[in-house]
């Protein structure tokens, strides 16, 4: 029996799982999930795409490696390779909840991990009736979120599916208030109602924590976190043109991420998280923001060199050789010594703060190969083939 790579397209962190399993000596079958046709009939299961049939290659498959990038397809993957006898990383229960920030939220919560203050209003921003006039709900659901958060602080508005920061919006006073909530119309990345956050006054970057457990094994957290960094929004994602750095946790945190993936993994025998935390700073810190700002300003020129290799299309031919490039490219950067200097910075704060650490959102695919494995020195791609591996060795 097999494992099998299920993707819809063979993009950098599919190739890195590939590139893995060959230096780990593990067989895969790939399954080029997005074309296939799977048929269900009273005569069996096939699946076929219009060149290739895939069926025995799946029968003969015992774990499936789930990296649809879609939410929607990799949900649904999940919940049919299952139906035919397989096990999958992550199962379909943790996708249905990672698939959510409110559900995700809610089994933190329950379990008493430290998340930001959610507010979640079943209701759309607007109703249109069958004789077509629109019920504007705008109002009404402003002010129930502002029982509950200080506008003062702000207000975070968020799409309950969303993904690279999409549809995260920030209001700072009634009028954006009643914008951002209008702008959260029903859609594939928030099917329902509205989600708002207290604003966490992170200072300049987030945390993403790698945590995952092999059957027969105790759950591990990976000591490394990837920060994302700088001032280019109050989201942190690197499609913002933010920076990453390697940031050591200290031991409460890890521990805390421990718990977090228990909890979200509950009922698997095997699973792999990428936690997204954010560290309540507010004044909490050691350097002013002009300083960093420079400091940041300087990396960024550090980083340039390893921008131009991700953007360097032999990565499709010679995938080896381009990610060989990058990786020179990327440790001439952590050893700058405006690197250095903002990772001792994001230490420091993290540990003079980690009592006021939140969880916000769990990734059940993370996007690892080209940030996460560079900054933290961990190759997500070796404990997802672990935990694979386990699941048929047990």
């Amino acid at each position: 029996m097999s494992i099998a790579l299920l993707y819809e397209r063979s993009e950098n962190d599919e190739n890195g799982i590939k590139l893995t399993a060959q230096q780990l000596g593990i067989d895969l079958t790939f399954l080029p999930f997005r074309k296939i046709a799977l048929s269900i009939s009273k005569e069996g299961f096939s699946a076929k795409t219009k060149g290739q049939n895939y069926t025995n290659a799946i029968k003969d498959v015992a774990v499936v490696l789930n990296r649809a990038q879609s939410k929607n397809r990799r949900l649904q993957a999940s919940f049919f390779m299952e139906q035919l006898g397989k096990k999958t990383i992550n199962s379909s229960q943790i996708e249905f909840t990672c698939y959510s920030k409110l559900r995700t939220l809610l089994l933190l919560w329950k379990e008493g991990i430290p998340i930001p203050k959610t507010v979640f209003v079943p209701c759309d921003s607007s109703d249109t009736l069958k004789n077509g006039q629109v019920i504007h709900n705008e109002k009404d659901i402003a002010d129930l979120f502002q029982q509950e958060i200080s506008l003062a602080d702000g207000i975070v508005i968020k799409a309950d599916a969303g993904t690279h920061g999409k549809m995260i919006m920030l209001a700072k006073n009634h009028d954006e208030l009643i914008t951002s909530i209008q702008e959260t119309k029903p859609s594939i990345i928030n099917p329902v109602g509205v989600v708002a956050q207290e604003l966490i006054e992170k200072w300049f970057y987030d945390l993403r924590i790698i945590v995952h457990k092999a059957k027969g094994k105790q759950p591990v957290c990976y000591p490394t976190a990837m920060a994302r960094a700088g001032f280019k929004d109050f989201r942190t994602n690197t499609f913002l043109g933010n920076l990453v750095f390697g940031a050591k946790l200290p031991k409460t945190i890890q521990g805390l991420a421990v718990k977090s993936g228990k909890t979200l993994g509950k009922g698997s025998d095997a699973w792999i998280f990428a936690l997204d935390a954010m560290v309540n700073v507010k004044a909490n810190k050691q350097v002013d923001d002009v300083y960093l700002k420079g400091e940041l300003d300087k990396a960024s020129q550090a980083f340039a060199p390893v921008q131009k290799v991700k953007q360097d299309e032999t990565r499709l031919t010679n995938f080896k050789g381009w990610n060989s490039k990058l990786e020179k490219a990327f440790q001439a950067y952590a050893n700058s010594e405006h690197y250095e200097n903002i990772k001792r910075i994001i230490e420091e704060s993290v540990e003079k703060n980690k009592n006021a650490l939140v969880f916000h959102e769990s990734n059940s695919c993370p996007e690892f190969w080209e940030n996460t494995r560079l900054a933290t020195g961990y190759n997500v791609a070796v404990p997802l083939l672990k935990s694979a591996q386990s699941l048929i060795d047990h």
